[in-house]
């Protein structure tokens, strides 16, 4: 079996893609084109708005981000993304996946008419027709966008308040996650715990982004402040012995996304990358894509570094697949059943290529 064809059949779960960062060209052109805003694009072919994805620097990467999330206009909108996620999720053999979502950004900071009805009732729809034609498992983090919060020089708890509202009114409907997302430096997770404290009790999943942009100080406040269930990235614990020492006595799992780490200078390159490191260690370890179009990467790539760069066995591989199953926010009969799937699709498939 070739490298490809066992990363093929590898069943695989995601635990940190952002959906509006995992919107293909091709569905771009489509909403803008339903919209009539096609002069706010580069280009009005696939090929054209591939160029402009292709990563250049943090600034740009921001600016495609807010593009593709102001075309999103409609509960059906959201209801083609959802799906061409579960189309993306088929195609790759990812059998479930937590993808984040930022209401916020949708009903408040952009003035689109949105309500956070209209955003539910069309994600529900996508991963049900998803879940009906590809057999696989959707579910959403809803994540408080950090900068908008540090604006005008002080904090507001406005869209962390608004996203918890937001998330808790999506319990019914696949919000499994509550996260914190966006540019780390200046924006600390201390402040944020006012909204944490009343999440954690209701069930959500507490995953907020740390360690990313920021040292090993912004995981300490993920890990004491938020109360975090998993660290989004958390990379930078590396820098901390001591810290370290706690993720691992804690098993607090990390969500790691190699090409986005390298892409935003976290790293310069995959050989630097701290994975491997942090998994001899025994912490958590899960894989992940990020923005995978915006990063010119797929959660299949990120699988196949594991083997090509950091020289892992087909075992070890199985292994870590196994760890984003494990730690996922899915409801426990959801989760037994695919955990079972799982082992008993991979049995056979960790002698080594």
């Amino acid at each position: 079996m070739t490298i490809s064809q066992f990363i093929r059949v590898l069943p695989k779960a995601e635990i940190h893609v952002h959906l509006e960062g995992a919107i293909q060209p091709e569905t771009v052109l489509a909403l803008a084109r339903r919209h009539n805003q096609l002069d706010r694009l580069p280009a009005a072919d696939v090929a054209g708005l591939r160029r402009w994805f292709t990563f250049t620097d943090f600034p740009h990467f921001v600016k495609i981000y807010l593009t593709i999330q102001d075309l999103l206009r409609t509960p059906a909108d959201f209801e083609l993304i959802a799906y061409q996620c579960g189309v993306d999720m088929a195609a790759q053999n990812i059998r479930y996946r937590e993808a984040t979502v930022t209401p916020f950004t949708h009903t408040d900071y952009q003035n689109k008419g949105l309500t956070i009805d209209d955003i539910l009732a069309g994600l529900e729809a996508g991963r049900q027709r998803a879940a009906a034609e590809f057999g696989v498992e959707i579910r959403w983090v809803f994540d408080i966008p950090r900068n908008l919060s540090f604006r005008n020089g002080g904090y507001s708890p406005v869209p962390a308040e608004r996203t918890l509202e937001y998330a808790l009114a999506g319990r019914n409907r696949g919000v499994v996650g509550f996260g914190l997302g966006g540019y780390e430096v200046g924006a600390p997770p201390e402040p944020f715990a006012h909204v944490f404290a009343r999440a954690k009790p209701t069930g959500l999943l507490c995953v907020p982004h740390a360690g990313e942009t920021a040292g090993p100080d912004s995981v300490w406040g993920a890990v004491r402040q938020l109360q975090a269930d998993r660290i989004g990235h958390g990379v930078r614990a590396i820098e901390d012995p001591a810290l370290l020492v706690e993720l691992r006595a804690r098993q607090i799992p990390l969500e790691i996304n190699p090409t986005s780490n390298v892409c935003l200078g976290v790293y310069r390159r995959l050989a630097e990358h701290p994975l491997p490191h942090l998994d001899r260690m025994g912490l958590k370890i899960t894989v992940n894509s990020d923005d995978p179009p915006l990063f010119n990467t797929s959660l299949s790539h990120e699988y196949q570094f594991l083997l090509d760069e950091f020289g892992y066995s087909q075992a070890d591989v199985i292994r870590l697949a196994r760890n984003a199953f494990e730690v996922c926010g899915v409801e426990p009969d959801v989760k037994t059943r695919l955990l079972s799937d799982f082992d008993r699709r991979v049995t056979g498939l960790g002698t080594d290529i």
